[in-house]
């Protein structure tokens, strides 16, 4: 497959996250370019990866093969009717989106191949997870195409169904929130058992880098590495029985389906 010219339509954080893992990857800074409205954004982004940055969306699709919409939701039906015109007719568009559909950047791009995803925020430290969705008209070349930038910041995961990316976005999307919650409430515990403040952060927070990493690294799943941490009648049971009392699963169920509802509600309100 032949390297593709990516053009990124926002050149916010995470499309700079995005430009510098493919950079890392051995994609020639030709390849690449953006537009960015911000004339400082502009610069750090032409500065930190030596692409050309264009202050015009038009100017910077013109030749691309794949077209990244990076730009905030509430924004995207403005930047696609003004971009739709600038258009060819096989280039792929790549949207990242939340809450806009397949649908939605046909009505308004026109049919066209299109890749839904999902990014997740620990992205820009290239350690994000991605669900992708492509429509019918997206070809093998192109999914191989979008696979490959969003591997360039984490793991990307193809869906079947358009309706899951409401999930991905309840379990990646929104889930490192959860964990920066749970950190929360674990350092002020610490604190509250007499700890340092410092010292309880510290212990919380390589403790959460290492259980991940573990259960990433481990060949038996989350329950069995919980079940060889927790000794009978120790302090250990003693902590996973109270949170159990309390509802943990199902308040996680329920936090997490709430979350799956927003999103299914955003994507009709900002598709309209």
């Amino acid at each position: 497959m032949k390297q593709p010219c990516i053009a990124f339509i926002g050149a916010g954080n995470m499309a700079a996250s995005l430009i510098g893992g493919l950079r890392a990857q051995g994609l020639a800074a030709s390849q690449l370019c953006a537009s960015e409205p911000g004339a400082e954004q502009r610069a750090k982004v032409a500065g930190e990866h030596g692409i050309e940055v264009f202050a015009g969306n038009a100017e910077a699709v013109q030749g691309a093969d794949v077209i990244v919409l990076a730009v905030k939701p509430q924004v995207m039906k403005a930047v696609c009717l003004e971009l739709a015109p600038s258009l060819s007719e096989n280039q792929l568009i790549v949207s990242i989106a939340a809450g806009i559909s397949c649908a939605s950047l046909a009505n308004w791009l026109g049919q066209r191949p299109i890749v839904r995803c999902m990014p997740n925020t620990p992205a820009l430290l290239r350690q994000g997870v991605s669900g992708l969705y492509a429509n019918a008209e997206v070809s093998a070349e192109q999914r191989q195409q979008a696979e490959q930038l969003l591997s360039a910041v984490g793991l990307a995961l193809w869906l079947e169904d358009e309706a899951l990316i409401d999930a991905v976005t309840a379990v990646s999307g929104s889930g490192p929130a959860y964990f920066f919650l749970l950190i929360e409430a674990m350092t002020a515990a610490g604190e509250k058992l007499g700890l340092p403040r410092a010292t309880a952060a510290q212990l919380t927070l390589h403790t959460a880098l290492g259980a991940a990493r573990m259960a990433c690294e481990s060949d038996v799943d989350a329950a069995e590495l919980r079940r060889r941490v927790t000794s009978p009648n120790g302090t250990t049971e003693a902590a996973i029985k109270t949170f159990q009392a309390g509802g943990f699963e199902a308040l996680t169920a329920r936090a997490m389906q709430a979350a799956t509802d927003r999103s299914a509600e955003m994507a009709e309100q900002l598709g309209q």
